[in-house]
């Protein structure tokens, strides 16, 4: 034990002595990776799979050390086939976590659209229509399920609607989500300043960790942001709380003027980026 430590001190040592600026620039840059990884992986499945490989990881390490052959050969096993497997079985998890780093933004976009003024002003008077709209439906507690398309394309989502192609007005809005109509059940989808389509399907998040009380209408506006950068509106029907989904995570209870200050600041093409402070944060709601 005393010669192992006299080899790490020496390992130490000899490091210290030929370390310089790159290899400084290589420990944070690797450093955050694994911090950006650990990010889009935490409270998913794959986070757990993460767990149990560190485990295993680390029984191999000990199994090294304590010469424990058998153990040894059968996590080199279970390494060798096993990761394959994995891969099978998390091919969604894994996908839309690729599918994020796409969706990474390392600085401000070069291909951001510029609004001219009078495209600013349809817009903005589109979501104040919505948030409207919204504060209604939670008056009367009818369910309703918005999604406004950023700069992943919803085309996918779009095709398993009914297409509509109009532009937006609260009478309209209130229309498909009245309680019986043919499109209330689906989802709204947001292109810019029209309506696009109706009755569409989202693919439903299996986060354990969202509170027992949202139903399928929240989990699915949350799981469009999670494979998409969309944001999403729900109306609940069972208490009329306005909430809006963002990365995976969502903000409840909010007002018309709540709900429209995120939508305009989140949706709205800026000139220059806003002060860190008034940027939108939105808050995972767990309870």
């Amino acid at each position: 034990m005393l010669n192992f430590f006299r080899s790490v001190q020496e390992i130490l040592i000899a490091t210290a002595n030929t370390f310089t600026w790159r290899d400084a620039l290589d420990i944070i840059l690797v450093a955050y990776l694994i911090y950006i990884l650990f990010g889009m992986l935490a409270h998913t499945r794959t986070a757990t799979l993460v767990k149990g490989l560190i485990v295993l990881a680390a029984a191999y390490a000990a199994t090294n050390f304590l010469q424990l052959k058998t153990i040894k050969f059968l996590i080199d096993y279970l390494f060798r086939y096993g990761l394959v497997v994995l891969v099978v079985i998390f091919q969604p998890e894994l996908r839309n976590m690729l599918e994020r780093v796409g969706r990474a933004r390392f600085g401000r976009s070069l291909f951001t659209i510029k609004l001219d003024e009078e495209s600013a002003n349809r817009r903005l008077s589109a979501y104040e229509m919505i948030c409207s709209a919204a504060a209604g439906m939670s008056r009367s507690m009818t369910g309703a399920l918005i999604v406004f398309e950023k700069e992943t394309p919803l085309t996918e989502i779009i095709a398993t609607g009914t297409v509509i192609d109009a532009e937006i007005s609260e009478e309209l809005i209130g229309n498909i989500f009245y309680k019986g109509a043919p499109l209330h059940d689906g989802a709204v989808v947001i292109r810019g300043d029209r309506v696009t389509a109706a009755g569409c399907l989202l693919p439903v998040s299996h986060n354990t960790e969202i509170s027992k009380e949202m139903g399928t209408r929240h989990r699915a506006g949350i799981g469009i942001t999670e494979v998409t950068d969309a944001l999403a509106l729900i109306v609940s029907e069972e208490n009329g709380f306005i909430s809006i989904a963002q990365n995976g995570v969502i903000i409840r209870n909010l007002d018309k003027a709540g709900a429209l200050r995120i939508l305009t600041r989140e949706l709205m093409p800026k000139e220059k980026e806003e002060d860190d402070n008034q940027k939108f944060s939105i808050k995972r709601f767990i309870k």
